[in-house]
């Protein structure tokens, strides 16, 4: 199967009420091109799963603003009023999870794990509603996998294989999220051929990725 798609053939497979998940930190790492087909389309009542909520014009923050995401799961949200906002009228629910325990749980469910243990949290509002497991005399929370129906990454270098190199810190979120998702496309800054990719700098196999949205005009 050919995995290299354009961006709109890539967005055709995001549906009204899926959940999926956005690499990127503070729109650092986040597929725009995308993102912004994305809110062209209009999907909506979307589950997101991301860091952040980005910012009202940058990033997932544009579909937040566009009203297209039903529910939030992220560590925080404080550069984007609209999430807040939208946070406060009760037209969006918001799930902040510490940021540490975020990537823990999509790499739990990457990895084929039932949860991970942590200590962060206990004691707090984080703690509600979630069972608790002693070890050794400590308490720690039990945090369930977080998995979705697509993930959207941004890779630097990517070959029509799938493999993919990422830009220094834009790797973030996005080489955890490639495990994670039923269906996963990385909008590719640079689509080169197979071969072309030195297999030790390769960060993300093309193992995980079913599409690849070339990005710019390359």
């Amino acid at each position: 199967m050919a995995k290299v798609v354009t961006i709109d053939e890539a967005i055709d497979h995001v549906k009204d009420g899926m959940t999926i998940m956005v690499g990127g930190f503070l729109s650092c790492g986040t597929p725009h091109k995308l993102v912004d087909a994305l809110v062209e389309k209009g999907v909506k009542d979307l589950t997101l799963i991301c860091n952040d909520s980005g910012f009202v014009d940058s990033g997932v923050g544009k579909l937040v603003v566009n009203k297209q995401i039903k529910k939030l799961i992220a560590s925080h949200v404080g550069t984007n009023k609209e999430t807040g906002n939208q946070m406060n009228s009760g037209e969006m629910e918001v799930v902040l999870v510490p940021q540490g325990t975020l990537a823990e749980q999509v790499r739990a469910a990457g990895a084929g794990l039932g949860g991970i243990l942590t200590p962060t949290g206990v004691g707090t509002v984080v703690e509600e509603g979630k069972q608790k497991i002693e070890i050794d005399g400590k308490e720690y929370l039990l945090e369930l996998p977080l998995k979705a129906d697509i993930a959207l990454l941004l890779g630097n270098t990517v070959d029509k294989s799938g493999n993919v190199v990422y830009y220094g810190a834009t790797r973030n979120f996005n080489t955890l999220m490639a495990t994670a998702a039923d269906t996963v496309i990385v909008e590719a800054d640079n689509l080169v051929e197979v071969g072309e990719i030195d297999p030790n700098h390769v960060v993300t196999p093309g193992l995980f990725i079913d599409y690849i949205a070339v990005g710019g005009d390359k």
